[in-house]
């Protein structure tokens, strides 16, 4: 009495077995995927959503696509090009903004997210004919080259002052029940998410110093 199971199998046999069984488990899948994509494509335009907030003190009202990121927000619709795309995955920081007082990266957050907050550019710290304390320290010491991460680096400079009054400890804080000190350990720490690739890191860390021992 033969048994079907020790009968010969050749390679192409089971590679033609094999084929088929991935045909029959993968085709409806894509088959789900193609139409899901063609239903998506057949909706027409994307979802598109209102949102208003102040830039620097002006009110503004935008109507947006709801994936539209802060950062594409003030540069492509508001025209604030002084906030800079540069990693556009908040890991440079040379998109960095004032929101409600706290430094953030713009690249990172939703305008549809920022309904009614107050948010700062480095257009709204000063101007060439009226500077921030701080853009004018950056300029006395040199604390920038080709000038890139320079706006990030100031709106953070700004917030980070305000955290160290406001007594908002970092990883470099020994004593938490203490109110922090702007050591130079502190600003390097606190100043960490703003990368300078022309590396003039101890140049700002001069301009911030200036800022932090006038208004101390």
């Amino acid at each position: 009495m033969s048994d079907d199971r020790f009968l010969p199998v050749s390679r192409r046999g089971v590679l033609a077995t094999g084929a088929a069984t991935m045909a029959v488990s993968v085709t409806p899948a894509f088959a789900q995927t193609h139409e899901l994509t063609r239903s998506r494509s057949s909706a027409g335009k994307p979802s598109m959503a209102k949102v208003s907030f102040q830039v620097n003190g002006e009110p503004h009202s935008l109507e947006l696509d709801t994936r539209t990121s802060l950062l594409d927000a003030l540069r492509e619709h508001l025209e604030l090009t002084g906030s800079k795309k540069g990693c556009d995955h908040g890991q440079c920081g040379a998109c960095t903004v004032i929101v409600d007082g706290r430094r953030i990266n713009s690249c990172l957050t939703l305008a549809v997210m920022n309904e009614g907050r107050q948010i700062t550019t480095i257009e709204g710290l000063g101007s060439p004919e009226a500077m921030h304390p701080m853009q004018q320290a950056f300029v006395e010491h040199d604390g920038y080259q080709c000038g890139y991460c320079t706006p990030g680096q100031i709106c953070s400079a700004v917030a980070m002052l305000d955290e160290v009054k406001a007594g908002v400890p970092s990883h470099a804080t020994a004593d938490l029940t203490a109110s922090p000190k702007l050591t130079n350990a502190e600003l390097r720490e606190r100043m960490s998410g703003n990368i300078c690739r022309c590396a003039a890191y101890s140049n700002i860390v001069e301009a911030i110093e200036e800022v932090a021992r006038g208004a101390a």
